[in-house]
């Protein structure tokens, strides 16, 4: 399941991709705008700054901006970095491999076999997915015209 921090710094990054060309973002705007806690906020953007995905500005003027162009933000490394790993059993996850301690044949597991397609299919749609992709799909009218974007 998609953390609460995953998804407010995914909303918070979707509002700064359809602002870029206004400046920066306070963070009050954002909050008030996507009706995020502030003070929660606060740590997500505080943690996207220093994952270099936001640079910010301070004094008057100043607030959050993008530090890449939209179309350079995967929501895959968003989603890792606030949620961990993809994988929802560690035999198939990349970045935090570990054999179950009752597996008795790992390369038949059926469990295994399933979870590293799920695993695959959510990376590849993650990863394959920008936040510029996200601000279209957001315009879009129907999941089916969103999801017409990909194809």
């Amino acid at each position: 399941m998609l953390s609460m921090r995953a998804k407010y710094a995914l909303k918070a990054l979707v509002f700064l991709a359809k602002s870029k060309d206004q400046g920066p973002v306070q963070i009050g705007e954002i909050a008030e705008s996507q009706k995020l806690p502030r003070k929660f906020l606060e740590q997500i953007l505080l943690e996207l700054k220093n994952m270099r995905v936001l640079k910010s500005r301070q004094g008057k003027g100043g607030g959050y901006l993008l530090a890449k162009e939209p179309a350079q933000i995967q929501v895959g490394q968003i989603v890792r970095a606030f949620n961990g790993p993809l994988a929802l059993v560690p035999c198939v996850s990349v970045s935090a491999f570990g054999k179950c301690e009752e597996c008795l044949d790992f390369a038949h597991c059926g469990v295994r076999r399933v979870m590293k397609k799920v695993r695959d299919v959510t990376a590849d749609i993650l990863d394959g997915t920008s936040l510029e992709a996200m601000v279209v799909i957001e315009a879009s009218e129907t999941d089916e015209a969103a999801l017409m974007y990909f194809i």
